[in-house]
């Protein structure tokens, strides 16, 4: 088999054979695929595309570069959920403790974060004490004993995946569905889910910024987990304007605790149920997905959702009394208020620019050297539809220190005021299973 060879048939839009993409991989991997070849053929797909099986088998071919997470002694049906990212995304913090007060278990391996804010490790460590470097034997009990625990990306999981992902970062083809598809759901089936709920976003703040791109992102991610075993289901969400309230790692912990309590959002609330439910559902813990929700919801209003957090929190060495004295998470020095200049209706809140504030005020990191500060970030006060009134606040600005200038004059210019009754976006729009 030649490199050359594979270049030109996937250039003249044919589809490769399972042997010749797992002969690419392997080769990519172990260096005697050269970078440049490489290249070519991502620059191939990316105009050319691939089919159903191409993926899936691209997919295994990096599954099956590196280690793999063995959970098969974690009991039940282990379902994971994937978010594609984007601004004041707290779904994780709430789904694992309100999803295991029902009994399904969730082993979450989480990263941290470049950009906005912090990852979901950054954000759980603004509780004091809590950490995830456990090891695997005690993730598993934990996981068993509480039904929740997370733990760091460690071992070599999908190094084909990573060497991959940094060639199409410098040669223009990250934007490509099969091989973001292919990414994604190499890393999920590697970490050793059963079956994996995804949350695709869509609008200004999603990396795909178009509903048809959205769309096409999860049926692509959808069919790849169906064809390789994991049952999977994808729902589109919408991230036009950030999701709930908070941006900012011990913020968006406040408001996961408010969420568990049922005083959150409204739009955190319903994504989580949504998304829960699917996950409930996929473990075999409900026959419906209207009885998942109506166990989700009672968790929530018995407390056990909230102590289901408490526990998971103080297991991995954390101080659960934040979640009855909020105060004891990390609290910035300012609190300054973002005024309305004028009255109308909030008609637009650019959530990625939005969350480049965030970041300059050290919620996020611009580099993976960065030091994130917990307590700073971002609280909305007004959502797309609001009215506004002059001089009433349409953000709460989050700093330890105090001249933030810079900060403002990026908000009001994406949070945008109209004249005329605004509609709120939809926030849920498809839900695709196969």
């Amino acid at each position: 088999m030649r490199m050359v060879d594979l270049i030109e048939k996937k250039r003249d839009g044919l589809e490769l054979s399972s042997e010749e993409i797992k002969y690419i991989i392997k080769g990519y991997t172990d260096g005697s695929i050269p970078d440049y070849q490489m290249s070519a053929l991502t620059m191939a797909i990316y105009f050319k595309g691939m089919t159903e099986n191409e993926r899936a088998t691209l997919t295994m071919a990096m599954v099956e570069s590196g280690d793999q997470i063995d959970l098969s002694k974690i009991e039940g049906v282990k379902v994971d959920k994937h978010s594609t990212g984007g601004v004041g995304d707290t779904t994780t913090l709430v789904l694992g403790p309100l999803v295991a007060s029902v009994g399904v278990p969730v082993a979450k391996m989480s990263g941290r974060g470049l950009g906005h804010t912090g990852g979901t490790i950054d954000k759980l460590e603004a509780v004091e004490g809590f950490h995830v470097e456990i090891d695997n034997d005690e993730f598993i009990q934990l996981v068993n004993k509480n039904k929740v625990a997370v733990i760091g990306q460690s071992g070599n999981l999908t190094p084909a995946d990573k060497k991959l992902y940094a060639l199409r970062d410098v040669t223009a083809t990250v934007d490509s569905i099969p091989l973001i598809a292919s990414s994604i759901m190499s890393k999920k089936i590697a970490a050793g889910a059963d079956a994996i709920v995804l949350d695709v976003k869509t609008g200004a703040g999603a990396f795909m910024k178009t509903l048809e791109d959205s769309r096409r992102l999860a049926k692509a991610m959808v069919q790849i987990g169906n064809n390789v075993g994991r049952n999977t289901m994808a729902v589109i969400s919408d991230m036009s304007q950030p999701l709930g309230f908070a941006i900012g790692n011990a913020l968006e912990v406040q408001e996961a605790i408010d969420t568990l309590r049922g005083e959150g959002p409204e739009d955190l609330t319903e994504l989580c149920l949504t998304l829960g439910s699917h996950m409930v559902f996929l473990a075999k813990k409900a026959a419906t997905l209207k009885e998942a929700r109506a166990l989700l919801e009672k968790a929530i209003s018995d407390g056990s959702a909230l102590e289901s957090f408490k526990v998971f929190l103080s297991s991995q060495g954390g101080d659960a009394s934040v979640v009855d004295d909020m105060s004891r998470l990390p609290q910035a020095k300012y609190k300054i208020e973002l005024e309305a200049k004028e009255e109308g209706y909030v008609s637009e809140i650019v959530a990625d620019e939005i969350g480049t504030a965030a970041m300059l005020l050290g919620a996020g990191r611009a580099t993976k050297e960065s030091e994130i500060d917990l307590a700073v970030g971002l609280v909305l006060r007004k959502k797309i539809g609001d009215k506004v009134e002059k001089g009433e606040s349409l953000l709460t600005i989050h700093s330890n220190f105090e001249d933030v200038q810079e900060v403002k004059e990026i908000l009001y210019e994406n949070i945008r005021l109209s004249k005329e009754a605004v509609e709120a976006p939809i926030l849920i729009h498809e839900e695709i299973t196969e």
